[in-house]
């Protein structure tokens, strides 16, 4: 009996390997399928919570050892997903029934789901969950991942809300990463089986990966877990416990305190409503009932802050999300974005970018509608977050194997490369990026940007946020620049700062009007608008702004005589660029900055050092000729001037960095002007002469900045002794 029963596991197993290997892509129409029609709240939801379960290589073993432990009559149903492929009978239903007592069968077509029940996907099927029942559908043609699990999660999630239960056991590939993260942003839970119990920890892996993942346990620990979290979160008959959350509760200050102390971010301007409910899941998780407990249970466990912090911050985003919204984009927005002259370049702002599928959307918009017009443009999206996981993932560029149910395949097969189950972005759509952490409303905006996307950022914000960041979004657009919100955003009463473009693809467009700023009360003004927010404008000047002869002719000469430059802090970030700077500064690999130090290339960055660090100190400009810098494999002389801006007063510290390129014939007279001959080899002598005098100056500006430091703590610390 026990060789049949170890032989038919091997069958099985050998089943689900098997299915691995299968490569199909469910298309578009089918993928649309689940969502379609969303029902009336409560009509959709079962009223008991509905798990589903995800397993391909390696699953059998969990099955086994998750059944054998969970009790016939918990009120919950449990779907259970694997890959199979079509030619295969599956005999998993049979196995399962050897290890419960609840009622195991195979799934028909339009069944209704029933607690205390597990249900089994058909070998070479698709599945989806609507009203409570479940409907199946044929595959896609063989080609592509097909990704049954993933699938079937974002069903569960649209169709249950809070809940949806997703478990993810042993497989390889990426599947039901995507679907669990929907069912995390509609309220519900993730378990994950713990990669070290796992015949092949790809699935778990990747799933843990997203920062997302509730518990983490052997499938044989997991159904005391379940039932403790579906009593805790439910009750006993299926219906809803709110954690009580006092309107008046002192303790939610105290979660922000702590939040803020060891995040570095506040978020007590955020919508009240969506900061309650993510705590009380957070409760939940951790079976805790009283909101002053959780605030203890806090202070004493860091790696909890940052578990609700991540709560807080999830934005599930895709690929090309809202396709109606992404195509009002395309045909309305990005064209007219190239109309500008080739020598300047496009620049885009994506806050709150998440893990960086938006931006990824917009850059291959660009890139297609460049090729499509044949232009070349440089473009520089600048992608932020004020959450460091997001932004690594971002800027890895690594995505699961699902993105295939929002990227079309020829998209796919253009900007993507499969390696091992997961899609890494080209270079090509990479390199048109930067990432970086950021506080949209506490830290500088981007400033003269073409267009705006910020997508499901606003309305996670209260009306106080609102009213810095929008006026904020019209500070950092250029004339005419755009402004992409998400479906239910807008700009409120900013009418006056915004013209809509496009009310159901929710693009706006910047007005040219003077406007004096207030932030809310209790807020300071931001510092990069405080000069305008500082200014008196009469009505009439607000109604109609002219441009004087005056603004004409400096906005020429700034476009076309001022050489390529860039506007830094004192500590050398760059907040913003003129002309065209690429021939002298580049990202450098690793983490994306936009520090001009870091950014310089060879030959610029010691003199660079060096001339700002004058420039600060002296208060007038630094000038440096006949510079050599390396750009694309060859040398190109440059003049490097660094110059304090003075005016006005609120833009004191900043300073101009500019570029001058040296044609032949006057770095001829350069030469012939400090008394040398024009030999190539003296003039090679005269340069490396001119570059040690400038490492010279670097070495002696280190060394006073180090004299100065070492005084400095020598000072604090006989004031210490003295205290």
């Amino acid at each position: 009996m026990a060789k049949k029963k170890q032989q038919k596991r091997a069958e099985a197993q050998e089943e689900i390997q098997e299915s691995t290997e299968e490569v199909q892509v469910i298309p578009e129409e089918e993928q649309a399928a689940a969502p379609a029609e969303a029902p009336a709240e409560g009509e959709r939801e079962t009223g008991f919570p509905v798990v589903g379960i995800g397993a391909s290589a390696g699953g059998l073993e969990a099955f086994e050892k998750f059944f054998a432990n969970m009790p016939p009559d918990t009120g919950m149903a449990f779907v259970l997903v694997q890959h199979l492929s079509a030619p295969h009978k599956s005999i998993l239903a049979a196995l399962v029934s050897r290890y419960t007592r609840m009622e195991v069968s195979e799934v028909e077509d339009g069944v209704e789901v029933q607690p205390n029940h597990a249900y089994i996907i058909p070998p070479g099927k698709d599945m989806a969950l609507l009203h409570g029942k479940l409907h199946l559908m044929e595959p896609g043609a063989a080609r592509g991942l097909r990704l049954p699990i993933d699938y079937f999660f974002r069903s569960l999630a649209q169709d249950q809300l809070e809940r949806a239960i997703c478990v993810v056991f042993s497989g390889t590939g990426t599947d039901g990463t995507l679907g669990l993260k929907a069912v995390k942003e509609e309220g519900g839970m993730v378990m994950v089986q713990d990669p070290e119990s796992a015949g092949y920890d790809g699935m778990p892996r990747s799933a843990i990966a997203t920062g997302l993942v509730d518990y983490v346990l052997p499938p044989e620990e997991m159904p005391q877990r379940l039932i403790a979290y579906v009593e805790h979160a439910f009750g006993l008959g299926g219906k809803k416990v709110s954690v009580p959350l006092p309107e008046t509760a002192d303790s939610l200050p105290k979660i922000f305190i702590l939040l803020r102390a060891q995040m570095g971010h506040d978020f007590s301007y955020y919508k009240q409503s969506t900061i309650r409910r993510r705590i009380e899941r957070r409760m939940v998780v951790n079976q805790i009932g009283e909101l002053d407990h959780y605030v203890r249970y806090l202070r004493k466990n860091p790696l909890e802050v940052e578990s609700l912090f991540r709560e807080l911050l999830i934005t599930v985003t895709n690929f090309f999300r809202d396709p109606e919204a992404f195509q009002s984009l395309e045909e309305q927005v990005i064209p007219r974005l190239l109309e500008k002259p080739a020598n300047e370049p496009i620049r885009v702002w994506v806050p709150g970018c998440a893990t960086g599928e938006e931006a990824y959307s917009i850059a291959m918009l660009l890139r297609e509608q460049m090729d499509l017009m044949k232009k070349s443009f440089g473009v520089h999206i600048f992608a932020t977050d004020i959450e460091r996981k997001a932004i690594e993932t971002a800027r890895a560029g690594v995505y699961p194997a699902g993105i295939a149910a929002d990227v079309s395949p020829k998209r796919l097969a253009r900007f993507f490369t499969l390696q091992n189950s997961a899609y890494h972005v080209n270079e090509t759509i990479r390199d048109m990026l930067i990432f970086a952490e950021q506080n949209v409303i506490a830290d500088p905006p981007f400033s003269k940007v073409d267009l705006i996307s910020c997508r499901n950022l606003l309305i996670y914000m209260e009306s106080e946020l609102q009213k810095i960041a929008l006026p904020l979004f019209h500070y950092s657009l250029r004339p005419e620049g755009f402004l992409f919100l998400g479906t239910s955003e807008g700009v409120g009463n900013f009418t006056d700062l915004f013209a809509t473009v496009d009310q159901k693809g929710k693009i706006f467009q910047r007005k040219e009007t003077l406007v004096a700023y207030r932030p809310p009360i209790g807020f300071p003004t931001p510092p990069f608008i405080a000069e305008a927010a500082a200014m008196s404008v009469p009505e009439a000047v607000k109604r109609e702004k002219k441009i004087s002869a005056r603004e004409v002719l400096e906005r020429s000469l700034l476009q076309y005589y001022t050489p390529a430059c860039a506007i830094v802090n004192e500590k050398g970030e760059v907040l913003y660029f003129h002309g065209r700077t690429g021939k002298y500064l580049e990202p450098p690999p690793g983490e994306a900055t936009l520090n001009i130090l870091r950014m310089a290339r060879e030959g610029l960055k010691l003199v660079l050092t060096t001339a700002i660090r004058k420039a600060l100190a002296q208060k007038q400009p630094v000038r440096y000729q006949g510079l050599k810098v390396k750009t694309n494999g060859e040398y190109q002389t440059i003049h490097l001037t660094v110059r304090p801006v003075m005016e006005p007063p609120s833009m004191r510290g900043l300073l101009m960095v500019a570029f001058e390129d040296v044609d032949p014939e006057e770095e001829v007279e350069i030469i012939e002007k400090a008394g040398e001959p024009i030999k190539d080899k003296d003039r090679r002598i005269a340069q490396l002469e001119r570059e040690l005098r400038a490492k010279e100056e670097y070495l002696q500006t280190t060394s006073k900045e180090l004299e100065t430091s070492n005084e400095e703590l020598q000072s604090t610390q006989r004031g210490a002794a003295i205290r």
